[in-house]
């Protein structure tokens, strides 16, 4: 079992009842999942760059991502419905702690002048938004490979009601919130 899964079990989830006053080991909120989230818009006029973004996202997380494609048409970006805009993959169980103890440890202390994530990316419904500004922090980027330097956007997805309980969890579980 992942060290961090067993630390949410065994410490965070008695706390979390404790804190809260829960009735029952159930209403303690869980990570339900992290969605990851790369948005290349030159894809429209140069489809390399799309692949690129796939490959380097299949690296990160260690799994196929799927190709987002536009909602809508809109004129003055140059997009029709239906056309490839970016990519996306969606981590749940063993992979999602895996990523989330890669992130805590690894990936947020090589942040340059990194004093901590914001508090008020919450959703007001539990959801917590992180944005990264370039792929290059992650090890399995090799630099030299890289096409074009592209944030994405990470999303830990909780069945915490409130920002309060999402917080909570999340600062229990090692994320470096900004004091």
């Amino acid at each position: 079992m992942n060290r961090l899964k067993e630390k949410y079990l065994k410490e965070i989830v008695p706390s979390m009842i404790k804190e809260f006053k829960y009735s029952s080991i159930m209403q303690a909120p869980k990570i339900e999942k992290i969605v990851i989230n790369m948005g290349v818009g030159e894809a429209t006029t140069n489809t390399k760059l799309l692949e690129a973004a796939v490959h380097d996202m299949e690296l990160i997380t260690g799994a196929k991502p799927i190709i987002t494609k536009a909602k809508k048409s809109i004129a003055t970006f140059k997009l029709r419905e239906g056309q490839a805009i970016g990519c996306k993959v969606t981590l749940r169980g063993e992979a999602m702690y895996t990523f989330l103890e890669k992130l805590i440890h690894i990936i947020l202390p090589r942040v340059r002048d990194f004093r901590g994530i914001s508090t008020r990316a919450f959703d007001g419904r539990g959801n917590y938004t992180l944005g990264l500004t370039e792929q290059l922090i992650f090890p399995e980027i090799v630099y030299d490979d890289v096409v074009k330097v592209r944030g994405m956007d990470v999303v830990i997805v909780t069945t915490a009601k409130t920002n309060e309980e999402a917080l909570s969890l999340l600062s229990e579980i090692g994320l470096p919130f900004r004091k």
